[in-house]
């Protein structure tokens, strides 16, 4: 088990999603990879370049706040065989997933275990709610609220604190799995029949 907990990081667009990836990053060691990104790199780019004239995959995924309800279908076309797939690729390679969007994908992630929390970035006091064209998720969906409606020093605070609290509690959590593996362990030497 990693000593650090799967995350997956979501709100609404622009709300500071990837900043708060970023000082997880940055102070945590955490890698993290977006949903857009990663799929703009696979098959978004590939599929419409010649439709709005990229060249590139760079002015592709910069281009897609102007075409968010496109993205949002594509993605879940790309997931709907296994609406978990998207996230058990990037956390293959990653310790957070970045910028779900779709309620289906959420619950097929959280039922299968492909993450350990799911913690909301909120800055609704300065900005709207996402369209549901293009975001089918509700705050309520997550296990954790990290306000964004402050200064910068104030995200990096809320997300040091409620960070470091999770890494704990999940450090916790596998010292616990590995004494009770030895205590079972221990438990079959000693069998009295």
């Amino acid at each position: 088990m990693n000593s650090l907990p799967k995350l997956l990081v979501i709100g609404n667009a622009r709300h500071g999603k990837d900043t708060v990836c970023d000082i997880l990053r940055d102070e945590f060691g955490y890698s993290f990879r977006s949903s857009s990104d990663f799929c703009a790199e696979k098959f978004i780019y590939a599929a419409l370049k010649d439709k709005y004239g990229y060249t590139s995959y760079a002015e592709c995924f910069e281009d897609r706040h102007n075409h968010r309800a496109e993205w949002y279908d594509m993605i879940h076309a790309y997931c709907k065989d296994d609406y978990a797939r998207l996230g058990r690729e990037i956390f293959a390679e990653n310790d957070i997933y970045c910028g779900l969007r779709n309620k289906s994908e959420f619950h097929a992630m959280k039922n299968t275990n492909v993450f350990e929390y799911a913690i909301w970035v909120d800055r609704s006091d300065h900005l709207p709610q996402e369209d549901e064209s293009s975001m089918s998720l509700e705050i309520w969906m997550a296990d954790y609220v990290i306000d964004n409606n402050g200064t910068l020093e104030d995200l990096k605070r809320n997300t040091r604190e409620l960070v470091m609290r999770l890494v704990a509690d999940h450090r916790d959590a596998i010292q616990n799995q590995i004494s009770l593996g030895r205590l079972r362990s221990f438990g079959t030497q000693f069998r009295v029949s």
